[in-house]
């Protein structure tokens, strides 16, 4: 079972929430899950202790907590959008974020590995980019990477996007693919947030989470005393 901790940024001394799960199992390392745009849902602390169980100390860091303090209780509120998607951009779609997410990666020991959904996917990309500490990252259908496609990764990093996304158009992903030819980036006959509930595709969410973990354990995820 996780619990909330709270965490704090040392550059502006911001304390911030954060969903944490220990590791179930021989450590494998630890693991940052970055949110989408509607917070620290239920659904993404399940998945945080789905990988604990796997090995990985997990944080999910709630990086609204500038302009709204709390977890989601609800997986989606769709009556809440406006004012989710304006605290996204306020973030520049998570550059402003860069601070507390290196707080949370020093927050763990090494190795330390990086996911992201959506908001989280171009904030994850933001953060193989520009923070330390990262031995891998998995960014999932990021819809602003490609206004930062112009950054490179300090760390392997894989990506994820869904065929019939209807908010990531085909020519961002090109774009993308273009710049970074080195990068692996998956194709999934799904639109977006396959790996959500609100637009869950179980045979691509599963391949993903694999290929996520595959990558993980290559860059030194392997497990290690408990």
């Amino acid at each position: 079972m996780g619990e909330r901790v709270t965490l704090t940024n040392p550059a502006d001394h911001h304390h911030f929430d954060a969903w944490r799960c220990e590791p179930g199992d021989a450590r494998r390392g630890g693991l940052i899950i970055l949110h989408a745009i509607w917070g620290v849902t239920p659904h993404l602390r399940e998945l945080a202790e789905s990988f604990a169980e796997d090995g990985y100390e997990v944080l999910v860091p709630s990086l609204f907590d500038r302009f709204q303090r709390g977890f989601a209780e609800v997986d989606i509120d769709p009556a809440r959008m406006a004012i989710q998607m304006s605290y996204g951009e306020r973030t520049k779609w998570g550059l402003t974020c860069l601070g507390d997410i290196q707080a949370a990666i020093d927050a763990l020991p090494k190795p330390v590995f990086l996911m992201g959904f959506c908001f989280g996917g171009t904030a994850a990309w933001l953060a193989a980019s520009r923070c330390t500490g990262l031995s891998a990252a998995s960014c999932y259908y990021g819809g602003q990477i490609v206004d930062y496609v112009a950054e490179t990764p300090r760390c392997p990093v894989i990506l994820h996007f869904g065929k019939t996304d209807e908010l990531i158009p085909p020519k961002d992903v090109e774009t993308i693919t273009e710049a970074h030819p080195e990068i692996p980036a998956f194709l999934y006959d799904a639109g977006h947030a396959f790996v959500a509930p609100n637009g869950h595709h179980p045979d691509s969410a599963r391949l993903a989470l694999l290929r996520t973990q595959q990558l993980f354990h290559r860059s030194g995820g392997s497990k290690g005393e408990a």
